[in-house]
């Protein structure tokens, strides 16, 4: 597909790499950034915004990805820098963490959304890039699928928050456990639910 080709290589072959983010709605854990440069003589079939695709699609695919592109990275912001900066300026620096953390240097760096990281490269955002453009999508699914994994590995420590299943997202399930066992040391306090529960005394886990 000419869309494929063009997200992978401009006209010269100069690499364009494509940025997306996932975990700026959870109430816990960091803000995870994926940068990915496609291959153009190794197409992968089925990229998508990570959002509409399944579980087993989603890791079926970044093992591809991995696998496939000519350079990928992750970057992330700590809950920490979440709660000192706000959820956009962190998410930027997670973004701007993985571009830089490439391999390779990128001609054009294409961003899902309607802001840009301040890079060292020409930059230029597309609202829903997830859905048209292959290298953010690819980039979406590394960082979804990363993100998942901390949370799964997160409520290994912490089950009973339910981390594996939502995700860190604020279901009533999710709400309702908070309320119980307290705000973790992991949670952003900025957060407005979280902000709320500290106020009310939920500030410190309980067994």
């Amino acid at each position: 597909m000419t869309r494929d080709l063009f997200a992978a290589a401009d006209a010269d072959g100069a690499h364009v790499c494509g940025v997306d983010e996932a975990g700026r709605g959870p109430l816990c854990g960091p803000v995870v950034a994926a940068a990915v440069i496609l291959d153009p003589t190794r197409p992968i079939a089925g990229l998508a915004d990570s959002k509409k695709l399944s579980a087993e699609a989603r890791e079926r695919l970044a093992t591809q990805i991995r696998e496939h592109a000519l350079a990928w990275a992750l970057g992330e912001a700590s809950v920490e820098e979440i709660d000192q900066l706000n959820i956009l300026h962190a998410t930027m620096l997670a973004m701007q963490r993985a571009v830089m953390a490439l391999k390779l240097q990128p001609a054009q760096v294409l961003v899902d959304g309607n802001r840009c990281p301040r890079l060292p490269y020409a930059v230029r955002a597309i609202v829903k890039g997830d859905a048209t453009e292959p290298a953010i999508s690819a980039a979406s699914i590394l960082a979804k699928t990363a993100r998942d994994s901390m949370m799964r590995t997160l409520d290994q420590s912490w089950p009973h928050y339910g981390l594996a299943l939502h995700k860190g997202y604020p279901t009533p399930a999710h709400l309702a456990a908070l309320e119980k066992h307290g705000v973790a040391p992991f949670y952003r306090r900025s957060f407005g639910p979280v902000r709320r529960l500290i106020e009310q005394g939920c500030g410190s886990p309980r067994p």
